[in-house]
């Protein structure tokens, strides 16, 4: 039945190839965050941190401070639902077998829903915070008294102090990993994450690892949470902003770090940047249980607030504005591969391989509108008249100078504008995403001269056609490098449309022609000025395009030819 639905996609995507159709480019990103009182009212962002969800969904477990005037401090409290598709209950309290007079908070449910961990300062531990556990036989049982997880899991330390405390669980699906945070000395800064496994579930916990020094930092990590597929780390700054985490966007942010299967390392964290994180304070992040969605919470120092932000594929691999038939071929084309542009199932993120999970979630966007995150610039040229180029994507509206001719039906993809070679040109705002990190230039050309510039910024000419026989090139080069132009054999000055491209993959700089890679070489770092866009011209007097040039698009990834 698998081979059949497959091979039905296939076929039914290639009728799409054939009308014309679209592309695609994966990875994964985030939409814009939403007020998490619009979708679960139940939570006071005041009151209230959102710990973690069942395995299916049905309840939500939350901290909250002295709600309803239950035993004191933070007390664990369970909202739940009959289906995921609808509206949480009210919040419950967990009752006096687990909540005491002190704190009792920041809960992980194991994934047969049975055993509840939770970190807690009550008496009877191994001193100060502690981490500890409640089960129940079934899930429609009350949670029975907790139990402390013991030395081990737990370090020495005196009340009150956090030398050594343990705290801020997280159970992998499987129960067979726990993550938590601790202050026990031989740590890399004031908070370490730590991992213990077992063998199976029914074995005691081996003596916890430290990530190491990729994950931890000088800086201090907390509110550590796992994936579903135990792929991805989300964890943030220590609350204390004294020593902020370098390469954050302010206040303490949420980080991620990702390996690549169970059995390899935790790789580099990274700042997920806007919408996540912000300038002020961004915290505890969690993600639904199918993965789609990330939750977190905001502090401005006066007001909390939490948020959802939708976690999205990159489904358009070339980079065109669709999803299609095309993007069908570009990931058969990495079939069994690991590539990280077209592994874009189960999760956004992938499974380290691309196969079926990838072809059913691409199948899901086939021929749908939908809104491309890491497209930052889109000037269409589809207008009829007047001096401006609108940026569809952004802020970066374009001003015309000379007198191009307007072409509203003779474009590629629409209409485009007409250069006369002379005096013609379009001059943007900068892009600021051009110069930090990855990023693919595309547009569609016609027509043109042997040594005439479509791009530049700058000095450097970023795309224009060899003097000698009008093939595309490239002058952008590394600030270290030897500074030399990309040569391509691709002549693109024969008068048909072609789909020119430029791309930087952080190591490795690319040219593509009508989806194909035709020029790549290694530079070290690209020397990237900080001007304006020019198209149609260079910084060099006289070299101006004779030609239409239609549908330009700046993406802040690397699309796939």
């Amino acid at each position: 039945m698998r081979a059949q639905r497959i091979s039905w996609i296939l076929a039914s995507t290639a009728i799409v190839i054939l009308s014309g159709g679209g592309s695609t480019s994966a990875d994964f990103v985030f939409g814009a965050r939403v007020d998490l009182r619009s979708a679960i009212p139940v939570i006071d962002p005041a009151l209230d941190i959102l710990d973690c969800f069942s395995a299916d969904g049905l309840e939500m477990y939350i901290s909250s401070w002295q709600r309803n005037g239950e035993n004191g401090h933070f007390d664990l409290f369970v909202s739940r639902r009959d289906s995921v598709d609808e509206d949480w209950g009210p919040s419950e309290s967990l009752g006096q077998a687990v909540n005491t007079l002190n704190h009792d908070e920041i809960a992980c449910i194991s994934g047969d829903g049975l055993t509840l961990y939770f970190c807690s300062d009550r008496p009877g531990g191994c001193g100060g915070w502690d981490i500890w556990a409640t089960t129940r036989p079934t899930r429609n049982d009350a949670w029975g008294p907790a139990e402390n997880l013991g030395l081990g899991i737990n370090s020495a330390t005196t009340a009150g102090a956090l030398s050594g405390a343990d705290g801020e669980p997280w159970i992998s699906p499987n129960g067979l990993e726990l993550y938590f945070e601790s202050y026990r000395p031989g740590g890399y800064g004031r908070a370490d994450i730590y991992v213990a496994r077992r063998a199976t579930q029914n074995d005691p916990w081996e003596e916890p690892v430290n990530l190491g020094p990729v994950v931890n930092s000088q800086y201090g990590e907390q509110f550590l949470c796992l994936s579903p597929d135990r792929l991805v780390l989300f964890f943030c700054d220590h609350m204390d902003t004294s020593l902020p985490r370098p390469g954050g966007l302010g206040g303490p942010d949420i980080w991620m770090s990702r390996r690549a299967s169970l059995s390899d390392p935790w790789q580099a964290p990274v700042n997920p940047g806007s919408p996540i994180n912000s300038s002020i304070v961004d915290t505890v992040p969690r993600l639904s249980p199918d993965g789609c969605t990330l939750y977190f919470a905001t502090y401005d120092g006066t007001t909390w607030e939490y948020w959802q932000a939708p976690i999205l594929p990159i489904v358009d691999f070339n980079g065109d504005g669709n999803a299609n038939g095309k993007d069908v071929i570009v990931l058969a084309q990495h079939w069994g591969e690991s590539d990280s542009v077209c592994d874009i199932g189960p999760y956004a993120w992938g499974d380290g391989i691309v196969d079926e999970q990838d072809l059913f979630m691409l199948a899901e966007y086939l021929e749908k509108e939908f809104v491309d995150p890491t497209l930052v610039a889109h000037w269409a040229l589809d207008e009829t008249e007047g001096i401006v180029a609108a940026d569809s994507a952004g802020g970066n509206d374009a001003m015309v100078m000379g007198d191009p001719a307007w072409q509203p039906e003779g474009g590629s993809v629409g209409g485009a504008l007409a250069f006369d070679g002379v005096d013609d040109c379009i001059v943007t705002d900068p892009v600021a995403e051009l110069s930090a990190g990855s990023f693919s230039i595309l547009a569609w050309v016609k027509g043109g001269a042997a040594d005439e510039v479509i791009l530049s910024r700058g000095t450097a000419d970023w795309l224009y056609t060899n003097p000698a026989d009008g093939s595309l090139m490239t002058a952008i080069s590394s600030r270290v490098g030897n500074g030399v132009p990309l040569f391509s054999d691709t002549v693109i000055t024969d008068g048909q449309w072609h789909r020119i491209g430029l791309l930087w993959d952080g190591t490795s700089r690319i040219l593509i022609v009508d989806e194909q890679e035709v020029a790549r070489d290694k530079q070290a770092e690209l020397a990237i000025s900080d001007d304006s866009l020019m198209i149609g011209t260079g910084p060099t007097p006289g070299r101006f395009f004779s030609g239409q040039i239609d549908d330009i698009r700046i993406y802040n990834r690397v699309v796939k030819p």
